[in-house]
Parts: C-alpha cells; structure tokens; sequence
C-alpha cells in the first residue's frame, strides 16, 4: 500500500489472517499411536465448536484488506497516469519470489517420487497439498479485476455487491437443490470478489468514518445473516470443514462468508475509530511490515512445516512411548509449527527476494499481459493437477512449465528499459 500513511489497522487484520489460517491447519489431524506405529487421525471437533469456528474464520479479511490496498494503488494509477503493463508487472512480479520457488521445490521432489516408481502416490499426494493454491489463483483473478471493481464502486456504490451477493446465493441453491457442494466452486468469481468489494468500501469510509451506527449495523446484519443462513436456510453450521463436516462454508465459499465479512468489516471500523493502533511503536511497526511482506510465504509453506514438525515429533514418541501423550498433543504441534514457520520463512524469503524481478522505469504491456496470463493459468493447473513433471501427467507438467514461462517472461516485462539496452 502506498500514497499515505500505512493503516495499521489492515495490516494487523491482513497477518492475523494468515497465522490463524497455520494455527488451524496444525487442529486438523491428530497424531496417535497405534499397533501399526504414528497414524494420522482427522478430527473431528465437538459441535459447540462450530459457533467459535464463526468468530475465529478471519480469512475473509485477507480479501478485505486486498480490496483497500487495491483502491489505494489504483488512485495513484489514476494520478500518474499508470500503464496496465505497469500494473500487472507491478503486482504480478511479487508472487513470482514465493510461487516460483514453492512450486520448483515440490515439482523437484514430487516428479523425483514419480520417476523413481510412485507415480500415483506422488500425484495424489502433490494434488492434495497444491490445494493451497486456490487462494492464490483467486487473488490473481482479482487482481485483474481490481481497476474495473473500484471504478463499479464509484459509479455505483453499494449496486455491485448486490448483484454478486444474488449471483453468490443463486449459486448456493442450486448447490444444496442438487445435493453438488463442487458447484459452488463457481462462488470464487462471487463471494471472495463481493470481499474485496468490501475492502474498497472499507477504504472509502463507509465503516471508519460517518455515524457509528452503520459498522455496528454490519455488525447485526452479518451475524444475523449468517444465523439465518444456517439455521433457517440449511447452510453448514460451521465456516470451516472437520473429519464429520468435511465440506463447509470456505471451501467452497457461501455466500455465508461474505455475511461474515461484512460483520468483520463494521468490527474493523470500530476498532479504527478508536484510533488505539493509530500510530505504533517503531519496532512493532517494522515487525509488522516484515510479516505482512512474507505472509504469502507463510501461507505457502506452512502445510510441509506442520507436516515435518509433526513427522519429528512422531519420531519422539515412538523412541519414547511414554511422552507420545504430551509430545503428539495439539498444543506441542501448534507452537512446534510456527516456530518453524518463524525459523524457516526469513531463510525462504531472503531467496524468494532474489527470484523477484526489479520493476524498471517502462514496462512491456503486452509482455506483462502474456506472462500474468500463463502465471494465472500455471496457478489454476497446479491447484487442479498438483505438480508432478511426468508424460503421463500432462496437466500438472503444463501448469508447471506454465509457471516457470510466466516467470521468466514477466521479469523481461518489468523491465522494459533492459531489453531496449541490450537491443
């Protein structure tokens, strides 16, 4: 974000985002010892769980947040009169340091499995943690989308939101009246986009500034919008998914998270009325600077740290059965976690850096648009397909080519002045 003073306010909900998401992941299976040796157990958390589950999904903030750092960058893009090269360069260039990076790591490892003779297991496996990306194929779509939704806003105001909250709940119904959770799918063009149209309504002051009955009004509507989605509507009565509920309502979002979003946004309003994080103390202000700049690491390579933090621990416990209770609890795993997550990621980040392309004074539009595609493109294959480079896996092969191409191609696109030097 630029163009002013950073709010803090965003930024903390932006980080809390992420660390919540990699605390959760660690709750979802239970490490047990049996006959067989260390097992993986899903859980299922008790029902009076599923209420907290409401108040602790703060993943929607992450789209808030990208919403208000979207209206601010394109009211600078409308003073400087920025080119679209410029901004899909700009924007593009830095998931290149953590995608290319992540995807190069587990396309080694993944396609090595499959070559040396586990070609099914390591393509389901790589499948299922690639899984991730749905968020980062998500982002990249709205990104695209970004100019054209501030300016709809604008124009508009609150008519937009309206027509993707009808089309969200069109896509709900037709769900749950064929009984087909994987149609709301189509709710990533519906649900996460209303988000983000929060987010540049958020900027805009609908909820910092004003009477302070309208946040505490998105308040009352989004949590009574949510409750009446889920118990007069039918919708899953928890925002996320457990070994008994396994399809919830994030993945594939409901129109429920966008109700939850719009309770968040009052509750972000509030807080910044308050003025209480309006100016921090310059360390914690450069320590949350320095998380927000590599939470996308974060939440890219949380998932293998769980899984090595937890595969150790599962070594303890069978060298000493004893201590298994404590040392598989949830607790240890938790805190074991993120503190390789705290280890591991400023290591990661300082090379994800050296990948990222410097941004020159003149960008290739044509160049940028090309290599935004195939980057969007290589996402959404490898979410789909995971990342295992073989013949017989075309799909994840492409997505992976895809992504490395886009890479290289929007490093020549950043900098246009390079390629006119060396011409």
């Amino acid at each position: 974000m630029s163009g002013g003073p950073r709010n803090h306010v965003i930024d903390l909900a932006r980080a809390l985002s992420v660390l919540v998401v990699v605390v959760f992941h660690t709750l979802l299976y239970r490490i047990v010892l049996t006959d067989a040796g260390p097992t993986l157990v899903p859980w299922a958390a008790p029902t009076w769980l599923y209420p907290l589950s409401w108040v602790l999904m703060i993943m929607p903030l992450f789209f808030v947040a990208g919403g208000f750092a979207h209206a601010l960058t394109i009211d600078r893009m409308r003073r400087e009169g920025t080119s679209a090269g410029h901004y899909l360069a700009s924007r593009g260039r830095r998931l290149i340091g953590p995608l290319s990076v992540f995807v190069t790591f587990c396309a080694v490892v993944f396609s090595l499995a499959a070559w040396a003779g586990w070609l099914d297991a390591a393509s389901e496996l790589s499948r299922l943690l690639m899984q991730l990306l749905w968020f980062i194929t998500t982002y990249l779509g709205i990104v695209v989308v970004a100019p054209g939704a501030v300016r709809l806003h604008d124009r508009f105001g609150v008519l937009p939101m309206l027509v993707l909250a009808a089309l969200a709940a069109g896509v709900d119904a037709w769900s749950f009246a064929v009984d087909r959770h994987e149609l709301r799918y189509l709710n990533l063009m519906f649900v996460w986009p209303l988000v983000h149209q929060f987010g540049i309504a958020h900027q805009r002051g609908w909820w910092r500034r004003g009477p302070v009955w309208v946040p505490w009004a998105s308040i009352l509507a989004g949590a009574g919008l949510v409750a009446l989605l889920v118990f007069g509507f039918g919708y899953p009565p928890s925002s996320v998914g457990f070994a008994d509920l396994p399809i919830a309502n994030i993945q594939p979002p409901t129109l429920a998270m966008a109700a939850l979003a719009l309770a968040q946004c009052g509750v972000l309003g509030l807080v910044e009325r308050t003025g209480v994080l309006a100016s921090l103390p310059p360390r914690v202000e450069g320590a949350l600077g320095v998380l927000n700049a590599v939470m996308v690491s974060v939440y890219l390579w949380h998932i293998p740290l769980i899984g090595l933090v937890g595969g150790v621990l599962a070594v303890v416990a069978v060298m000493d059965p004893v201590s298994a209770p404590l040392v598989l609890s949830p607790a240890v795993l938790a805190v074991g976690s993120l503190l390789a997550v705290a280890v591991a990621v400023p290591w990661l980040g300082r090379l994800e850096l050296r990948m990222i392309p410097p941004l020159g004074p003149r960008q290739d539009t044509t160049l940028a648009v090309l290599a935004y595609g195939l980057l969007a493109f290589g996402t959404l294959l490898v979410w789909l397909t995971g990342t295992v480079v073989h013949p017989s896996r075309p799909g994840s092969t492409l997505g992976v080519l895809a992504i490395w191409v886009g890479s290289w191609i929007m490093g020549r696109a950043a900098d246009r002045s390079q390629q006119l030097t060396r011409e």
